[in-house]
């Protein structure tokens, strides 16, 4: 009775010829019988002259290779499949292959001396024998409590091809509705297929068998994209030897294995983080990126996420720090995480808006990556707790009675100056108002609630293929930022004045553009113009310098 499995041979063979002796019948009434097909019918003979390798009973298969297959003739050929799909089956897999053996013969050149021994020599000579190829045992059949360390190591540098040790190791057997075994290891290093695309298919290796019949090491639906870089081995008694990625797709035992899998690599990967920090901090520095990804595209596990994902902050220093230790700081009446999005930590550390919070003791996670942006959206919350963006419109600090009358007072008194603002600077800014986020800089750049940080705008920008005069992130209504004004600094307060006695001359315009520009250019927006803020800049030194040149000038010389 064949299946499948057994018509897969007329992929290579024109020809097929099965010799088979039942061991049930009586030793003297043995007979072997031959099935021979082309592929389209068969017939059935007696063989007796056929033997079965020197056993008296057993099955023998011919195959009658097509011309474009002959690479099956090769010993080498089979080696290699053999070791790559066979190399666990628990009976042993015989190849006939060649090997070279020496024999020590005399060494007719050289003569020896009389009382001497002839001198021998190694003479090489090919021999046929049958070689185990399935030598490695399957290591995760055993069980995890007689393993050791050693053996972990020497299986995953063997398996896998790697010169690094495993940083953690997870070993489990699941029984119950399904069975199935599996031994995880996290790299300690990046493996080098993901070195260049973190997502790369080449990079995937865990490992799927069948009663330990390898199937395929690239199967998606095997294990989340997000944990690519893990290494293992999943050997499962449920599935079907002929399973495609057609039948993987719509199992249930492979979602039940998916779900077991990661529940398993995350705790592994918890036990890490409480008992070896210099361990997990190893971790996250190779592979914390593929958390982020995961919490922004996995909703499966998003909140499972969350607890994982690290960040700079003002006050983890050169560390990073999670949000639940973030939370595990936050001042008394604190009902928000903060953080400032910047093109690195000294970019974040400098933003206006910091200065209130520090100003407050408020802990800010910084976001310096594009990745860490999106990232942030996809949190929104934790704990109860939203995410709040200090450089977006709706920052709400807590304020008291008093610091709220003055904002009133203060806010009445610059109405016409923001008006004003908006008037000269025109559709470079969404509105002037006055803000309540900055302690000494002058103006900052705000973005709307669901507008996008400069870095993030940069990012999209370079992702899309439109021209930037259609790009959908070129500068437009919805990504135009919100001018913020601190009516506390002598530079707002000179504008005040410009605007009510000279506000059309050149100077009050170029005072204007100043505060905009150098509010962008910290914010990290890119000015329009940058050679308009050179001569600006130019012109304003060359004012302060004739001033102190006059005075120079004017001075009485005394004898």
């Amino acid at each position: 009775q064949f299946g499948v499995g057994f018509y897969s041979v007329f992929l290579v063979a024109n020809k097929v010829e099965v010799v088979s002796s039942s061991f049930k019948a009586p030793e003297g009434e043995r007979k072997n019988i031959k099935w021979i097909s082309e592929g389209s019918s068969f017939t059935i003979q007696e063989a007796p002259e056929e033997k079965l390798f020197g056993e008296q009973s057993g099955t023998k298969l011919i195959l009658h290779l097509k011309e474009e297959a002959q690479e099956y003739l090769d010993s080498g050929k089979l080696s290699d499949l053999l070791k790559k799909y066979s190399e666990f089956i628990t009976f042993p897999i015989e190849l006939w292959n060649e090997k070279v053996q020496y024999d020590q013969v005399p060494d007719e050149s050289a003569v020896a001396k009389p009382g001497e021994k002839q001198k021998m020599k190694s003479v090489p000579r090919s021999v046929y024998e049958w070689e185990v190829m399935n030598k490695m045992k399957p290591i995760w059949l055993r069980n995890p409590d007689v393993v050791n360390a050693s053996e972990y190591s020497e299986f995953y540098k063997t398996t896998f091809k790697a010169f690094d040790e495993p940083l953690a190791t997870t070993h489990f057997k699941v029984e119950g509705q399904i069975e199935f075994r599996a031994l995880v290891f996290i790299p300690s290093t990046m493996p080098f297929e993901l070195t260049r695309d973190m997502f790369a298919e080449g990079g995937r290796a865990m490992r799927l068998y069948v009663k330990r019949v390898f199937i395929n090491d690239k199967f998606e639906d095997l294990i989340p994209r997000w944990l690519t870089f893990a290494r293992g081995v999943v050997d499962s008694e449920d599935l079907p030897l002929n399973v495609g990625r057609e039948i993987l797709q719509k199992s249930r035992t492979l979602k039940i294995i998916r779900k077991r899998l990661v529940r398993k690599v995350l705790d592994t990967i918890d036990d890490l983080r409480e008992k070896s920090p210099g361990k997990y901090d190893q971790f996250w520095n190779s592979y914390g990126k593929y958390f982020k990804v995961g919490l922004v595209e996995d909703l499966d596990y998003k909140d499972e996420l969350k607890r994982f994902v690290r960040f700079f902050s003002s006050k983890s220093g050169d560390n990073q720090t999670s949000i639940p230790e973030y939370i595990s700081r936050m001042k008394e009446g604190q009902d928000k995480i903060y953080f400032v999005t910047g093109e690195g930590r000294k970019a974040a550390e400098i933003a206006p808006a910091m200065e209130k919070m520090k100003q407050k003791g408020y802990e800010v996670l910084y976001m310096v990556d594009p990745l860490d942006e999106i990232c942030s959206q996809s949190i929104v919350d934790f704990e109860g707790k939203k995410l709040m963006d200090i450089n977006k419109a709706g920052l709400d600090v807590a304020k008291t009675e008093e610091e709220k009358q003055q904002m009133e007072e203060v806010s009445k008194d610059y109405e016409s100056v923001a008006t004003w603002l908006k008037k000269v600077l025109g559709e470079r800014v969404q509105k002037v108002q006055i803000s309540e986020r900055l302690v000494d800089s002058p103006a900052t750049l705000v973005q709307g609630e669901w507008g996008m940080s400069p870095m993030m705008q940069r990012y999209m920008k370079s992702q899309t293929t439109s021209s930037s005069s259609d790009s959908a992130f070129a500068i437009g209504s919805r990504n135009q930022a919100i001018l913020e004004i601190n009516p506390s600094h002598p530079v707002i307060e000179q504008l005040k004045f410009a605007m009510e006695t000279d506000p059309e001359s050149d100077d009050t315009e170029d005072k204007v553009m100043m505060v905009y520009e150098t509010a962008a250019l910290i914010g990290g927006y890119q000015i329009e113009d940058p050679g308009e803020f050179a001569k600006r800049v130019t012109k304003l030194m060359a004012s302060v310098g004739g001033r102190s040149g006059r005075s120079v000038t004017d001075a009485e010389v005394l004898q």
